[in-house]
């Protein structure tokens, strides 16, 4: 770290998030224990389209692209009274956006297939 060292240093990142920063600087190694304790926790879930080449993209981008029609209704329409509402759309949208993978299939059809089951 550049520029002049304070006599003490703050050893917790609260200290530093409430402005005691400005006078004294935090010490790095908590902010590294806590990085390395998340990418520990998540060691399985990194590098995922490694394993899979072809079948797991390496970003969200279609993750983030098919929740974005329910995004947007939801802010269109300010949300939902009641929780059961959400999971009936929810449960509509993932019938349809299943339909869609499966080749040769109506939306429509599969809607009805599942409604009667």
């Amino acid at each position: 770290m550049a520029g002049p060292r304070p006599a003490v240093w703050l050893s917790n990142r609260y200290a530093a998030q409430q402005g005691h920063g400005l006078a004294q600087q935090t010490c790095l190694c908590e902010l590294t224990r806590v990085l390395q304790a998340k990418l520990w926790r998540a060691r399985d879930q990194l590098l995922t389209f490694v394993d899979w080449p072809g079948r797991v993209e390496a970003t969200n981008n279609a993750c983030e692209r098919d929740l974005r029609p329910a995004v947007i209704q939801r802010k269109v329409t300010n949300g939902y009274r009641a929780m059961c509402a959400a999971q009936g759309e929810a449960d509509v949208r993932t019938v349809v956006a299943t339909a869609c993978l499966a080749p040769n299939t109506s939306v429509f059809g599969t809607i009805l297939t599942t409604v009667t089951a």
